[in-house]
């Protein structure tokens, strides 16, 4: 039983360093290839896993192996347009300028009900307000509304809004996020005052975050 604990272990770490490596897709933005190689690791990971009779390098060589071919399809596929083409596929118009695309939904074996399922996934519950409609590689369906249907944004009446920038974490769970604060060019000296103003310490702070107008949030830990 011991033997089969501190195996679960390192083939858990061995596949969480190899998916690590592969990169930060979602499993719904993996392409075909990434998704092939991360159903074997995890069908190669779960044999020696449960069977102690199977040495455990059965289980690590061919998933190092795996790695090694996922880098190099990445690494093709960053080279050449056409071998891209070839492993991942190439993106689909399903609507066309306000009209559905019959051939495309059947070489994609797509369904008019799978459509408008994944149309309410993109908050569009009307086929008529969609002017283009793209199947992506990864299988996600990419949505441009008509124009007179899309929501207005401060361009189109002519407003400039002023820069915003992002929002910066300077304490999680009582922990000074440090090189947030280099970022911003503050220290802690001036974050504690900050904190104070709420009457707390750092140490007692649940999430504090600064936004780019300079607008601190902060919220202090339950008891």
């Amino acid at each position: 039983m011991l033997i089969t604990f501190f195996r679960s272990i390192l083939l858990y770490i061995l596949v969480l360093i190899v998916m690590r490596l592969m990169g930060k897709r979602e499993i719904g933005q993996l392409q075909p290839f990434e998704l092939a190689i991360s159903i074997m690791i995890a069908d190669l990971a779960s044999i020696p896993m449960t069977d102690i009779g199977i040495p455990i390098t059965n289980g690590i060589i061919p998933i190092l192996g795996l790695l090694v071919m996922h880098l190099i399809i990445s690494m093709i596929n960053m080279k050449s347009i056409k071998s891209r083409e070839i492993i991942c596929g190439k993106p689909r118009i399903l609507i066309f300028r306000g009209k559905i695309n019959e051939q495309a939904l059947k070489k994609e074996r797509f369904t008019i009900n799978e459509l408008e399922e994944r149309l309410r996934g993109n908050n569009i519950f009307n086929l008529g307000d969609v002017e283009y409609a793209i199947l992506e590689t990864s299988g996600q369906v990419t949505v441009i509304q008509k124009p007179e249907k899309r929501n207005t944004i401060p361009e189109d009446f002519n407003i400039k809004p002023e820069y915003e920038g992002i929002p910066y974490d300077l304490i999680i769970d009582g922990k000074i996020m440090n090189k947030n604060l280099q970022l911003i060019g503050k220290n802690v000296e001036w974050l504690k005052k900050q904190v104070e103003e709420f009457k707390m310490k750092p140490e007692e702070a649940l999430v504090v975050t600064i936004d780019g107008k300079g607008q601190i949030f902060c919220q202090k830990k339950e008891n």
